[in-house]
């Protein structure tokens, strides 16, 4: 008997051990999927904070900016010229055409803020830094297709190929090791030649930009080779702007900068102008507005049937019909809004005064339950000395037993409120799902919330919005998590123990 229930007590310790392992693999396992995510998440974002630009010398063209209007200046036209100087090889229409896609599509707008904040500038040269393209910003970064280069150690003599079409490249650098390979970019100076086929020790390129009649050999140390992971016909940057973008940063005309436009700048088509502050200001908008009407109706509802409904059926349905709508999938309260806010109401589509009544529907359950608890969460006897000094039960509601129960009730108001600051689904329901460059000024404005923003990111192509997409959700994740610092301070601060 005495072994036996030893054996018994033997199993039961090892049951408890194994419980106790699993726990903490399943915690251990966990918390490595989230490190892993937020990794995934901070290593993608990280490119979208910083952009790249290129230094100008801008000369500010009176015949193309009027100082009595300097708003409606060509000044795209200066800047595209200013590159021009630096790069003057483009001579086609494809080539600068290319030339000038390496520059943003608001490559002017500093200069025009210049120029309006100081007209004086007019007619003289400014130097400043122009943003580039998307495209442009990429390759710089290594994120659309990584670059090798290397320094030619090895003297390489140049000659025109028979028949004119091209050159022909021979000598030690050539075929010594690494050697060159066709679909490199052998560059020195402003020449640039592409390796088209290697033949016995021998090389053929075409021309990516003119070369110099009197440039007949490539001494080492004066040449050097771009090898590019991706080919051409895969990456948007061409071999030939990629040339170029080389040029500009041997020259130490290549800027890298804080992107303040992300924080600063509404939503754009082109990735490197777009920025979060429309959909940011557009839900800090909607939260307000969800605000204002689900604390004082939860709260409310709250102490009406803890403190004050008779105990009946009537009641018993309403608690139960709460409980059931905290769990009701959002999407439903996007439809609900739709149907009554929009089609019966005509209230304005996409704006924020919309989103929030319906938000405020969302997270109207989740306050009133997470209130009652904190009510009940009160000891009796609060209420009770409090008649028994001749309180009336409603002062001894609002007087004692309310203050007391804040606390609880401040938190539960904030984790629904960080719920409605992530939600995306009812207010794709309501329009808000579109395309708004502007920032909202008031509840009635068109505007997005920043989940949605990081939705439409998502959808888009380019690879710079899946940074930015990155980026938002960091910044999302930041606002959500110091709504849930705040509710657990609040708790901490204002906690009773009785």
């Amino acid at each position: 008997m005495t072994e036996l229930r030893e054996s018994l007590i033997r199993k039961r310790y090892a049951a408890e051990r194994r419980f106790r392992i699993y726990g903490a693999s399943a915690l251990v396992l966990t918390a490595v999927f989230l490190a892993l995510l937020l990794a995934s998440i901070v290593w993608q974002a990280v490119p979208a904070f910083t952009e790249k630009s290129v230094i100008l010398d801008v000369v500010i063209d009176p015949a193309e900016a009027d100082p009595a209007n300097p708003a409606a200046g060509n000044y795209d036209g200066m800047v595209k010229a200013a590159l021009k100087q630096v790069l003057p090889d483009a001579k086609s229409r494809a080539e600068r055409k290319a030339l000038n896609g390496l520059l943003s599509s608001g490559a002017g707008d500093e200069l025009r803020r210049l120029v309006i904040a100081d007209p004086a500038l007019i007619g003289q040269t400014v130097t400043l830094p122009v943003l580039l393209s998307a495209d442009a910003t990429l390759y710089l970064k290594g994120l659309q297709t990584r670059v090798a280069v290397s320094a030619g150690a090895s003297p390489v003599t140049l000659a025109p190929a028979e028949g004119g079409e091209g050159f022909v490249l021979s000598g030690p650098g050539v075929s010594s090791k690494p050697g060159l390979s066709p679909g490199q970019i052998v560059m020195s100076g402003s020449a640039a030649l592409r390796i088209t086929a290697i033949e016995s020790g021998t090389a053929s390129a075409e021309a990516l930009t003119p070369i110099d009649a009197s440039l007949s050999a490539l001494t080492p140390g004066n040449w050097k080779t771009l090898s590019f992971s991706a080919p051409e016909a895969d990456r948007r940057t061409s071999d030939l702007q990629a040339t170029w973008l080389e040029q500009l940063k041997d020259a130490g005309r290549i800027e890298t900068g804080f992107a303040w436009r992300f924080f600063t700048a509404g939503d754009s088509r082109e990735p490197e102008l777009a920025g979060i502050r429309g959909a940011l200001v557009g839900s800090l908008l909607t939260v307000a507005v969800a605000l204002a009407l689900a604390l004082p109706l939860g709260v409310a509802a709250a102490i009406y049937l803890e403190q004050f409904a008779p105990k009946n059926r009537l009641t018993d349905l309403i608690e139960v019909n709460i409980n059931n709508l905290a769990a009701v999938p959002s999407i439903i309260f996007g439809l609900l809004g739709l149907a009554v806010f929009l089609n019966f109401f005509g209230m304005p589509r996409s704006a924020p005064v919309v989103g929030g009544l319906v938000l405020a529907l969302l997270v109207l359950p989740t306050i009133i339950i997470a209130s009652r608890a904190a009510l009940k969460a009160v000891p009796p006897s609060i209420t009770e000395a409090a008649l028994g000094v001749g309180a009336s039960h409603q002062q001894a509601v609002f007087h004692h037993v309310l203050p007391l129960a804040l606390p609880g009730i401040m938190t539960g108001t904030i984790l629904g409120l960080a719920r409605a600051f992530g939600e995306t689904a009812p207010l794709l329901m309501i329009g808000m799902v579109a395309f708004i460059a502007d920032v909202p000024h008031g509840f009635t404005d068109a505007a997005t919330v920043l989940p949605v923003q990081v939705f439409l990111w998502s959808d888009l192509p380019e690879l710079a919005f899946k940074n930015k997409t990155a980026a938002a959700i960091i910044v999302l994740l930041g606002v959500l998590f110091i709504l849930n610092a705040a509710a657990i301070y609040l708790r901490r601060r204002f906690e009773r123990r009785w």
